[in-house]
């Protein structure tokens, strides 16, 4: 006992730690010494013991209390006089169902609360794909790429060499769970607990596929073409039923999530389903109306603007929006004019300016100005000229 790493040493955690902090620094580390990912490595195959055996006392509050006040003492099985309860040499088998179940996410199965031998969906995959604007609005067909694990293909997922098949465990019979009968202040009890010979799957492999070294699933890469809708935006996630990590024990895939991102646009910008853009006009255009050139997702499209527009004004282009994703219809288009005043002007230029100014001054063109010219008077009393 002298020789035992302290446990929060060996999970490289503070005395502090969270309950969480505790889950994530054990299957960092399970993760890293497994011995399914370490064949023939002594010295992981140690670590990865030490890592579990950790664990197992610090994910329990009782045994971590009592580790924290007396040291490995405090969890001797021969501590206060002799085992009780569920425990046995020490460990409490509850705890096991727990600890190797986390293994599974090694490679992506969930937690299959203590027997290994039992149907695991795969673990989702999650991955991010850019789109354009216009694809995103028109909807496209994408080649993505990603990993998952998947049946081995040199052992059609048996885990054992080919030509050999794997064996029923004849320590638990196939049950992945032995009984463990043990003396306690209230009698003789039985608990069951995952059977170390199998590691609870039920099934010894006495000579493992050399591709999944035993395991049965292999992580591969692979393209899958996906069809993108139209209207999806930016932040959304596509889900691919059953895209995702292949399962255990007959349980099914997972799915692959694939969250977009949307570039902007040069000129559009979206809102929920609406376009809008911004479209400069020259003085004389708004002041003359005329037909000017819109641009929209379909192509350009000819707008007459109505004579006397004024800075800021937006007009609606009914149905060229985008596609209502999960729904029928179409978006509007909206455009905002914005007037451009002319800019370094030559004497003539001015001159005519002018002179277009003194033709209209003291009439009806200028009904903002005037409105504020009369609101100065009323309300400052000042004197307008």
């Amino acid at each position: 006992m002298a020789d035992k790493r302290d446990y929060y040493e060996v999970l490289g955690i503070s005395k502090s730690a969270a309950d969480d902090d505790i889950k994530k620094a054990y299957r960092r580390l399970a993760k890293q010494h497994h011995p399914d990912l370490n064949p023939n490595d002594k010295t992981s195959e140690t670590k990865f013991k030490e890592v579990s055996e950790a664990y197992e006392i610090l994910s329990n509050a009782d045994k971590r209390a009592r580790y924290d006040q007396f040291g490995h003492a405090g969890v001797d099985p021969n501590f206060g006089g002799g085992s009780a309860g569920g425990y046995a040499n020490g460990f409490d088998y509850g705890d096991l169902g727990d600890i190797f179940s986390n293994l599974g996410d090694i490679f992506g199965f969930g937690s299959t609360g203590g027997r290994k031998n039992g149907p695991a969906r795969g673990s989702d995959i999650n991955i991010h794909l850019t789109l354009s604007f216009e694809e995103a609005a028109k909807g496209c067909k994408k080649t993505v790429e990603s990993s998952r694990v998947q049946t081995c293909g040199t052992c059609g997922g048996t885990g054992a060499k080919k030509g050999s098949q794997p064996e029923t465990c004849q320590q638990c019979h196939g049950a992945g769970a032995v009984k463990v009968s043990q003396r306690t202040p209230f009698g003789m009890m039985s608990t069951s607990h995952q059977c170390e010979n199998c590691n609870g799957t039920g099934k010894v492999i006495k000579n493992p596929c050399a591709e999944c070294h035993g395991v049965g699933l292999v992580r591969r890469s692979r393209k899958l073409d996906v069809d993108i809708p139209a209207g999806i935006d930016d932040g959304q996630v596509l889900a691919k039923r059953s895209e995702g990590d292949f399962g255990r024990n007959g349980g099914p895939a997972g799915d692959l999530n694939i969250a977009v991102s949307v570039k902007p646009h040069a000129i559009f910008t979206r809102n929920g389903f609406d376009v809008w853009c911004e479209i400069p006009v020259t003085f004389t255009q708004a002041s003359l109306g005329g037909d000017i050139i819109v641009p929209t997702l379909d192509g350009k499209v000819s707008y007459n603007l109505p004579a006397g527009t004024q800075p800021g004004e937006a007009f609606r282009l009914k149905g060229k929006g985008i596609t209502q994703l999960g729904h029928y219809g179409m978006g509007d288009q909206y455009v905002r004019v914005t007037v451009e005043i002319p800019k370094n002007l030559n004497e003539k230029q001015k001159e005519l300016l002018r002179q277009i100014e003194q033709e209209m001054d003291g009439g009806s063109h200028y009904e903002k100005r005037k409105s504020f010219m009369q609101k100065l008077k009323d309300v400052m009393g000042y004197k307008v000229l």
